[in-house]
């Protein structure tokens, strides 16, 4: 018994030992470790409060007039090219700082964020569809699903007005899956695919979508109608 009472006791020196020799062979490399950990701590305090901070609202305070003469225009009728020109590029004499600055200037933030959706969509409505994309897709709502929904939607359209079809019903119908439970603008994008697809030729991918309105979103005003009936009548399926 006294035996393996002193075994166990040499093992611990043993252990004890050891434990001392790596904290001797590795001690520079542990505290320079813990010294990195504490100062990225330090750096990204630093980060947030004194550069982040700030850019983020210098970056709202620049985006403001254009986002809120965006807001008018788009709840308006139409887009003026006029008014879609200083939303972009700014205007001295109006005090506005275009969206395409702040997109260069707060690359990051969630204005310049907001930016790319802006700047996408005013392209769209001048008809520079390469621009469009190119905006839209950098954009991301952030788990805001109905406007990430509306980015795509606005990606499809761009897509299909350079007849590149497979793109555009690919983005139609990724507007529709953002939030399957939202019976209003994923029913909408759902039948813009399935309308895109029959107008297309792809004939069984449009009864296909058609009829996953019929089973997903019983009370869509299409279907309640008949409207999507009629369209899968005329696409051979009769009830």
């Amino acid at each position: 018994m006294a035996e393996k009472v002193i075994i166990t006791k040499q093992e611990n020196i043993d252990v004890t030992q050891k434990a001392g020799n790596f904290w001797d062979k590795y001690s520079r490399l542990i505290m320079l470790i813990g010294t990195l950990i504490i100062l990225s701590i330090a750096g990204w305090y630093g980060y947030n409060e004194f550069i982040k901070k700030p850019k983020e609202k210098k970056a709202s305070e620049m985006i403001f007039a254009a986002e809120s003469l965006f807001d008018k225009m788009a709840s308006s009728t139409g887009f003026n090219k006029d008014t879609s020109i200083f939303v972009l590029n700014g205007n001295k004499e109006m005090g506005l700082t275009g969206i395409l600055k702040v997109i260069k200037d707060y690359s990051g933030t969630r204005a310049g964020n907001r930016a790319e959706y802006i700047a996408g969509a005013t392209y769209l409505h001048l008809k520079d569809f390469p621009k469009a994309i190119r905006y839209l897709e950098d954009f991301d709502a952030g788990g805001a699903y109905q406007v990430q929904s509306k980015a795509y939607i606005m990606l499809g359209h761009a897509y299909a007005e350079q007849n590149k079809t497979k793109e555009a019903l690919e983005h139609y119908k990724k507007a529709a899956s953002v939030n399957t439970k939202d019976d209003g603008i994923s029913a909408d994008a759902l039948f813009l695919a399935a309308s895109y697809a029959d107008a297309t030729g792809k004939k069984q991918e449009a009864i296909d979508l058609y009829n996953k309105i019929k089973k997903d979103y019983p009370g869509y005003t299409s279907v309640k109608s008949g409207d999507i009936d009629k369209f899968l009548a005329k696409l051979g399926i009769l009830k």
